[in-house]
């Protein structure tokens, strides 16, 4: 079965960004400029932290508006990056209602969650989990 990332309890992020961090390691950077997962403050540390990350559509309107079929439907959600057909035109990061869409600067291409689950590994206060679903 597929699998889904899933932000299991937000309110228990405390923006440590180690998601952020293990998800930017697994392109072999050590920064988070590559980051598929964006933890950002709502307010200050009072008022706590959102996660901003692919929620795997099962029609995502990303890959409904490249004009380059670049962006492949996932099996469970989601989307796949076919980087040989992206010309960097950004029109699937202006359609993601959520701004989970994050741009590869070197690259001039989308960062998108491919769900792996490498970053549930690194949040040390179950934040986010791996999930199975349906295809």
């Amino acid at each position: 079965m597929p699998n889904r990332l899933s932000v299991v309890d937000s309110e228990r992020c405390v923006g440590c960004q180690l998601c952020m961090f293990a998800c930017a390691r697994r392109f072999g950077d050590g920064g988070l400029e590559r980051s598929a997962i964006l933890i950002r403050s709502i307010g200050g540390v009072e008022r706590g932290f959102t996660v901003v990350v692919c929620r795997a559509c099962r029609d995502p309107p990303c890959a409904a508006v490249c004009p380059e079929n670049a962006l492949k439907l996932r099996k469970g959600g989601g989307v796949l990056l076919d980087p040989n057909k992206c010309t960097g035109c950004g029109h699937c990061r202006e359609a993601c209602i959520i701004g989970a869409v994050f741009w590869d600067e070197r690259a001039n291409k989308p960062n998108i969650c491919v769900h792996c689950g490498y970053c549930v590994n690194f949040c040390p206060h179950g934040v986010l989990a791996l999930e199975e679903v349906a295809a």
